[in-house]
């Protein structure tokens, strides 16, 4: 069996509140691609997990949340299968589009299907919430509004389905901690429509990859983007198009100045 973990996207990012216990407290448009990591179940003994892909390297000797999500599912059921997990690492590790969060989302969803469970949504969902906070959207990887720690979800049509989207990471990985350990405190107000809000992660991620800036310049340079953005807490940043010749073009344009930059031309969900 196989699943996509599909790359998530924050078309905006409002920091409301930093709280007691550290986390903070924020308000976000999700948004997911239709591409992203890949990840593949077959018969094994116990629980396996087996990385490939062109950032496989980056994920060496870290303890993966696939397998996390994995051992977490089969604890909640009690379930005495196993399974021999393959992950096509496509995605840049680190890098604001929810990669791991993605992957153990569709470690849930491919495991539920692979064991035969039927476990209720809120079960599901209660055991995304305890793996990370963007986990439980990328579980749904569909259009939503994301409130608290982004884990209380609100599902809205944002409008953006389909519309040919514009990936682009200068190559720098950034931890999420650390940009929002930066952030100046200053709540700049709730999120209405994406279209006009924010990302407030943007500018404590660019003091520590100044490349950001560069990446967003370069998005935004050929006009004919209709949103260009940073997703999450960086450094990958995006840009939404009407057409995909557009969006082809500013690719090839960029290619040609930043041949070592990461790109992924997609679409949105």
């Amino acid at each position: 069996m196989h699943e996509t973990a599909y790359a998530k996207l924050n078309l905006a990012l409002h920091v409301r509140g930093r709280e007691p216990d550290g986390y903070h407290r924020i308000e976000t448009a999700f948004a997911f691609a239709e591409d992203g990591d890949g990840l593949d179940v077959a018969e094994g003994e116990g629980i396996s997990l087996r990385v490939g892909g062109p950032f496989a390297g980056d994920l060496a000797g870290a303890d993966n949340i696939v397998l996390a999500a994995a051992h977490a599912l089969r604890d909640r059921c009690g379930a005495a299968a196993g399974a021999a997990l393959r992950l096509d690492k496509r995605l840049p590790v680190a890098s604001g589009i929810g990669g791991g969060s993605a992957d153990a989302a569709a470690a849930l969803r491919l495991l539920q299907r692979w064991w035969r469970l039927d476990l209720p949504e809120d079960a599901l969902v209660d055991i995304a919430r305890s793996l990370g906070a963007d986990v439980p959207a990328c579980l749904f990887s569909r259009s939503a509004l994301g409130e608290g720690r982004g884990d209380r979800l609100e599902f809205v049509d944002h409008g953006v389905g389909g519309m040919p989207l514009l990936l682009v990471n200068p190559g720098a990985k950034l931890s999420t901690r650390s940009v929002f350990e930066r952030w100046d405190g200053h709540d700049g107000g709730p999120l209405g429509d994406p279209w006009a809000g924010r990302n407030d992660l943007e500018a404590p991620a660019r003091g520590l990859v100044p490349e950001i800036g560069d990446v967003l310049e370069a998005l935004a340079s050929p006009g004919t983007a209709r949103l260009v953005r940073m997703s999450g807490s960086g450094a990958t940043c995006f840009a939404l198009f009407q057409d995909s010749e557009d969006r082809d073009s500013a690719s090839r344009q960029i290619a040609a100045r930043h041949p070592h930059w990461w790109q992924l031309a997609t679409r949105l969900r």
